[in-house]
């Protein structure tokens, strides 16, 4: 997937709801730095400590505290800032509060949009629009199979069924009003995000990492519920990626899943421990049966449309057990694959010679394969230019591997988000990086104090 392009973002007027929140600081820092000039609409921060005041976010656009539930307030910040492209993600995200608020719920997540895309109707320069939904929005059936965009949708719990609402409203405004008028709007519908700067209740790795700092034990309450978790900068880069399609196409349909590939799921039990490998201790204890109101156990989305309408896909997994590495054994430089062992050696591309292999680097060595690679299609990697393996060494204790990046290939290295392969990589190049983005690490002490 190719990243957000600065020269489209530089200078473009944003409306961002929720800004305060765990995505919308991230996607407020984003925009900073891709040159947006970014409007702020959001509740003050309901946590202490929180992204919002640690990263000084509210120094870095105009930031407005605005419950999105009183229309006459919320439209005339609307209409001051004049926004080219409005991102919606203010909303009462959690499953289990929508419980114990159900009208409050459907409040924000129904009327609030409608609220914010009434002000939008009355702009004269907004152009694109998107609303956040969530991947609960469709009616679930159980079986754990992936949902698809043109899939019924539903809701058992008030946040799934407040959220398909929304979709409705989505629907209904950018039919009646805001197509005629040239807005494009659509919906985009994300997986369960984790990652650095989250300290909101009631989320997985947030308790696991409170109850594990204070020396408790953490209940974990449904161990086998499959969710497509995320590192959180992966919607998000989907969603400015959509945006910036969206600002010139007219073909694309109205709603996006953002999610890792179906095989990407994982169930909170394994989640949980891949969370106490990289935190260094803690302990679980798993419920027998499912305790708590009803939640849905198996979720997963279909992503495909993303992939092919957009060229969106995911980078970063939970796991990475291959090695790949770029070599010229046939008259033309291929892309090989092989297991963490070094052994099942594949040639993955067939290309002509002086062609480019379909990887994509970025300078603080980032890089991804394409899914026919036969590698997780999102998995974290690092590239190592000169093939040196001084860098490498504590990833190479295997002959077998050893021989496999003995010669001078570059060499691209999945890491599994263990800690000993996190400080066999280059410090000084990518640490910074590691500790904001990298999805394991964030699910342990470094979510702590960021």
């Amino acid at each position: 997937m190719s990243l957000p392009s600065p020269s489209f973002w530089a200078g473009k007027r944003v409306l961002l709801t929720g800004h305060t929140g765990f995505k919308g600081g991230w996607l407020a820092l984003w925009l900073e730095r891709l040159g947006a000039d970014v409007t702020g609409v959001a509740l003050a921060p309901d946590s202490d400590p929180n992204l919002f005041d640690l990263a000084g976010i509210g120094a870095r656009l105009d930031s407005h505290f605005q419950d999105i539930n009183h229309a006459g307030a919320l439209a005339r910040i609307v209409t001051a800032a004049d926004p080219e492209i409005v991102l919606h993600l203010a909303a009462q995200p959690l499953v289990r509060a929508s419980y114990d608020a159900p009208l409050d719920t459907f409040g924000t997540n129904v009327m609030g949009t409608a609220h914010l895309l009434e002000a939008v109707r009355g702009l004269n320069q907004a152009r694109v629009a998107i609303a956040v939904t969530t991947d609960k929005v469709y009616r679930n059936c159980g079986t754990g199979r992936p949902y698809a965009e043109d899939e019924p949708l539903g809701g058992h719990d008030p946040y799934s069924a407040s959220k398909a609402a929304a979709e409705m409203v989505v629907a209904s405004y950018r039919d009646s009003f805001l197509a005629a008028r040239g807005v494009r709007l659509a919906s985009a519908r994300a997986g369960n995000v984790i990652g650095g700067g989250d300290w909101s209740r009631d989320r997985l790795i947030p308790d696991a990492v409170r109850a594990w700092q204070a020396g408790e034990t953490l209940a974990v309450r449904r161990p086998r519920a499959t969710r497509p978790w995320q590192h959180v900068l992966e919607p998000l880069a989907a969603y400015l990626r959509l945006a910036e399609a969206m600002w010139t196409r007219e073909d694309l349909p109205g709603a996006f899943n953002f999610g890792p590939d179906p095989d990407g799921n994982a169930d909170v039990r394994s989640v949980i421990e891949k969370a106490r490998v990289a935190y260094g201790g803690g302990v679980a204890a798993y419920a027998d049966t499912a305790e708590g109101p009803h939640e849905a156990e198996l979720l997963a989305l279909d992503n495909r449309l993303a992939r092919e309408a957009l060229g969106v896909a995911p980078r970063w997994s939970l796991d990475g057990k291959k090695v790949a590495f770029l070599a010229n054994r046939d008259g033309a430089t291929q892309v090989y694959v092989a297991d963490a062992d070094g052994k099942n050696i594949k040639k993955v591309t067939s290309l002509a010679s002086g062609a480019q292999p379909p990887l994509v680097w970025s300078p603080d060595f980032l890089a991804q394969l394409p899914s026919s690679a036969g590698l997780h299609p999102s998995a974290f990697a690092w590239l190592n230019p000169k093939g040196a393996l001084g860098m490498l060494s504590t990833l190479t204790s295997n002959p077998a591997v050893s021989e496999l990046l003995s010669g001078r290939d570059p060499i691209l290295v999945v890491f599994d988000g263990t800690p000993e392969q996190i400080h066999a990589a280059s410090r000084t190049r990518i640490s910074g990086l590691i500790m904001d983005l990298m999805l394991l690490q964030n699910l342990g002490k470094a979510t702590v104090g960021q």
